[in-house]
């Protein structure tokens, strides 16, 4: 069962790894190439950083010394100058000096003392305030030219490596984790889907189907951080999260129909696709869980059909309520629920003729007989195998009728699972049974995890 997905898929995921690893070696290489490059651009751009800080200095140098000598220049001028005034200045000041002198002789010792303390250093004070102010700023161009020389030693001491920064050192570790993580780009997600969109297709996955499928798969792959060792376990895990939230779970069928008496269900689909067998096995189950039932022969087109439910229904222990060949199904299915109502009978199954999806005329006699019966639940019935054209069938089904849910026979023997995945989706409805076998008891109720797991085994 589903063996041909289960092979796919497989081969899909290896090769689906495969190729995301390569594209991860040839980013990273890409990667590393560049930074290479970025480092011998950094290093040239650090080396005429270097250059340029010394020309930078060696300019300071010049204008410092320049100053100092010009400095220098000035103070020796001023000086200079000042002893010229000072000399003329001289005579002034020994006349001056010498009245203060008779002056002093006439007052009081102590007086004396006093006014010659004080104008000594009054007088040494003028003569030399200016040449200390020049002194001061000779020794603060000495200071520049002095810490110009100390940039400069320093410059020639700098190590050429540069300290690691925190965002380098949280590069380095960046790089580790890219090699045994990754991360899918988009690229990468349309280079491995690719090969899955055609298995799908392969395996009956409508396109429509498939489309959805692809979403999902992007939104949860793309641009996440994927640790290299669970890379093929988390696109599998992907891939069944999409089916899954394609796939219905259907109500449980027993408690439903216990709730209303007669619970009608109208049973449709197109020739060949095993529905009154179907119905047997529906009602097989509904006896089991001790709840009557009484058959419609709603199929009063096609040869041997009555008898053929007859046949079932004799097996089973049931009535069966009919109508000549050629009457109208409608009014089989009207008497057949008011048997039930008479007969306090819980559930009506209503067999219809096989009627062609392509075919309107008699896809309407089977919207009359909804219209009469006001059925609780209608059911398509198609084969698993049937791939593309159950789809159909389906879609179109569903689009003049109306279903509720659908029955999928030949499950046994399906190798591909597709089509169940896609009729849920053309349908948004559930997939209510499998029929898995001929027997009576080959019904399994359909149960999403159970069918994924299936595929993926």
């Amino acid at each position: 069962m589903f063996n041909f997905f289960k092979d796919k898929i497989k081969s899909w995921l290896g090769k689906s790894k495969e190729k995301i690893e390569e594209s991860a070696e040839k980013v990273e290489e890409a990667v590393e190439e560049k930074k290479e490059e970025k480092a011998v651009k950094e290093e040239k751009k650090k080396e005429e950083k270097k250059e340029t800080k010394k020309k930078e200095t060696k300019k300071e140098e010049k204008k410092a010394e320049g100053k100092k000598k010009e400095v220098k220049k000035k103070t020796k001028e001023e000086i200079k100058e000042k002893k010229i005034e000072i000399e003329e200045e001289k005579p002034e000041i020994k006349e001056k000096i010498k009245e203060k002198k008779i002056e002093l002789e006439e007052e009081k010792p102590e007086i004396k003392e006093e006014i010659k303390e004080e104008a000594k250093p009054s007088f040494f004070k003028r003569i030399f305030q200016r040449e200390k102010k020049e002194e001061a700023e000779v020794k603060k161009a000495e200071e520049e030219v002095k810490e110009a020389e100390e940039k400069k030693i320093e410059l020639e001491e700098e190590k050429p490596e540069i300290k690691e920064k925190p965002e380098e050192k949280a590069s380095v570790f960046k790089k580790i984790k890219e090699r045994f993580s990754y991360k899918l780009s988009d690229e990468d997600f349309e280079g491995i889907f690719e090969d899955l969109e055609l298995m799908l297709l392969e395996s009956n996955v409508a396109l429509e189907a498939t489309e959805a499928i692809k979403k999902q798969l992007k939104n949860e792959l793309v641009g996440k951080e994927i640790k290299k060792e669970d890379l093929e376990e988390k696109i599998k895990e992907a891939l069944k999260k999409s089916i899954d939230n394609i796939l219905i779970e259907p109500d449980d069928l027993v408690p439903l129909i216990k709730s209303k008496k007669p619970f009608v269900m109208v049973f449709f689909g197109i020739n060949g696709t095993g529905k009154t067998t179907t119905i047997a096995k529906v009602a097989n189950l509904l006896l089991k869980n001790n709840i009557s039932c009484v058959l419609a022969a709603g199929d009063t087109f096609r040869a041997a059909s009555i008898e053929q439910l007859e046949y079932h229904a004799d097996k089973l222990g049931i009535k069966v309520v009919k109508h000549d060949y050629g009457a109208d199904p409608a009014a089989v299915a009207f008497d057949a629920i008011k048997h039930a109502k008479a007969h306090d009978i819980q559930a009506v199954l209503i067999d219809t003729a096989g009627r062609m999806h392509t075919k309107d005329n008699l896809l309407s006699e089977m919207e009359k007989i909804c219209r009469v019966t006001d059925p609780d639940l209608k059911i398509f019935v198609a084969e698993s195998i049937a791939g593309n054209d159950a789809i159909q069938q389906a879609r179109n089904f569903n689009e003049i009728i109306g279903i509720d849910g659908s029955v999928l026979t030949k499950a046994d023997v399906d190798e591909k699972g597709g089509t169940a995945i896609s009729i849920s989706y053309i349908t948004k409805k559930p997939i209510l049974f499998l029929g898995t076998g001929q027997e009576y008891d080959k019904l399994e109720v359909f149960n999403k995890e159970k069918f994924i797991d299936a595929l993926f085994s």
